[in-house]
């Protein structure tokens, strides 16, 4: 996509759909590599932790192996921020795929808890913290890059279907989940077919840097080039140093997001089963229907952006998300023939996740935004997304509706983090079609 310092918003071009395509269907890829392991979170439970330890505690541990991916996020994130603030976007860019798969693919052909005892743990551990911080690489230099392409007065959406791309590929993990439960029996996807979607995942990775070998450099980053911008200091030093009002919003904000994806994604297909008695393959089905809805709400959420602006945008949606919850966690306690709408409704309630994004990357210049972005981002995505499903997980036998409150209070802090902070950066959130500079 090209960069337009024209007052009048641009349309996008064929160059500009080819460009945006394949950074949503690469992060799309990069993303079903880290998430097939929530699919499975049940079965890999069983088979890397001892049998004789109770089935609660096996879950807990597995989904504590989960969220180490969170915790890897900063460390992985600041690292290749700095290298993408001073080297370029695309490298970064290409590098945090290949960072994703050969860990995903190790994953599906190494020994369980019955092969080599505790190592087995010990090394799903390990690479689920390189792919945390292949991860926390990937996210804030997909919205740089898309943003720096995209026409002025189009940023919303083409950060809207960034993020419906990386949410696509929640939707191929769980249609690839879908499939293996009703192409497999449950003792047979215990023996050998959990195998089978991490090695898919390997495949992916090689496509995914297949595929952004045809993007270019940013012409943002181009531009600070020119003008030897990118040779300065320490970007994160900057960062900490000149634009620390910048990080509250921006912490702030993706904790409302992280709240929306582990929520939504995260935790309720594994209550899906464990407390609401669904199979698997109803469960990762349903799951299927309401990602396809979450794409099309952060679609939606950012053409919205483009209209009334990312700060409104982000209120509104987080009024909606505790509502939308809260119709899917309802039909989910009494029961119905509703329940694929009500999560088809509560996807699109989600749009939030594709409206913070358009704030994130006004909040920072160019020459330190992949470092200012990745750290904040990081930092609070890694602390909440660790907390937040064993808090939730732990708390599902006091209330059927935790999920349902947790949403409203995090929907609480959205309209008001967007208020206060909207009134006092109006320019971050407004329509401007000024240069993403």
């Amino acid at each position: 996509m090209t960069a337009n310092t024209d007052t009048r918003p641009a349309p996008f071009t064929r160059s500009d759909y080819k460009t945006l395509g394949l950074a949503a269907l690469g992060g799309a890829l990069e993303i079903y590599d880290f998430i097939i392991f929530v699919f499975f979170a049940l079965t890999l439970s069983q088979l890397f932790f001892p049998p004789e330890m109770p089935e609660w505690l096996r879950l807990l541990q597995s989904f504590g192996i989960f969220v180490t991916g969170y915790l890897a996020r900063p460390l992985g994130g600041i690292l290749m921020a700095h290298f993408a603030d001073k080297l370029g976007r695309k490298k970064v860019f290409s590098l945090s795929i290949l960072m994703m798969a050969l860990p995903c693919l190790l994953i599906g052909i190494m020994p369980t808890y019955a092969q080599i005892g505790y190592f087995a743990p010990l090394l799903l551990l390990a690479l689920r913290i390189l792919q945390g911080a292949a991860v926390g690489g990937e996210v804030p230099s997909a919205w740089v890059f898309v943003a720096e392409h995209a026409p002025a007065g189009h940023r919303g959406y083409a950060l809207g279907f960034l993020q419906a791309g990386l949410t696509f590929g929640y939707l191929i993990g769980a249609l690839t989940a879908t499939f293996l439960a009703q192409a497999f029996t449950p003792a047979e996807i215990l023996d050998y077919a959990w195998r089978y979607p991490f090695l898919l995942g390997g495949v992916f990775g090689v496509i995914g840097v297949w595929l952004r070998r045809w993007l270019s450099e940013t012409p943002v980053f181009m531009a600070m080039q020119a003008r030897r911008d990118a040779t300065v200091e320490l970007p994160l030093r900057t960062v900490l140093r000149e634009h620390r009002l910048a990080m509250f919003p921006a912490m702030i904000l993706t904790c409302v997001l992280t709240s929306a994806v582990v929520v939504f994604v995260v935790i309720t297909p594994t209550m899906m089963q464990k407390t609401f008695g669904m199979t698997a393959s109803h469960t990762f089905a349903l799951s299927a229907l309401g990602i396809v809805f979450l794409n099309i709400g952060c679609v939606l959420a950012g053409l919205l952006v483009d209209r009334i602006g990312a700060w409104r945008t982000v209120m509104l949606y987080s009024l909606l998300l505790p509502l939308g919850i809260g119709v899917l966690y309802t039909c989910l306690i009494i029961g119905g023939s509703w329940i694929g709408l009500a999560y088809a409704v509560a996807g699109l309630s989600c749009g939030v996740v594709g409206a913070v994004p358009s704030v994130m990357v006004n909040l920072f210049p160019a020459r330190i935004r992949v470092s200012g972005i990745s750290f904040t981002y990081n930092i609070a995505y890694a602390a909440w997304a660790s907390i937040t499903p064993l808090l939730l997980i732990g708390l599902m036998p006091w209330s059927p509706w935790i999920c349902v409150i947790f949403c409203a209070v995090m929907g609480a802090v959205g309209v008001s983090s967007a208020a206060y902070f909207g009134a006092r950066m109006p320019h971050v959130g407004s329509r401007s079609v000024a240069p993403c500079l």
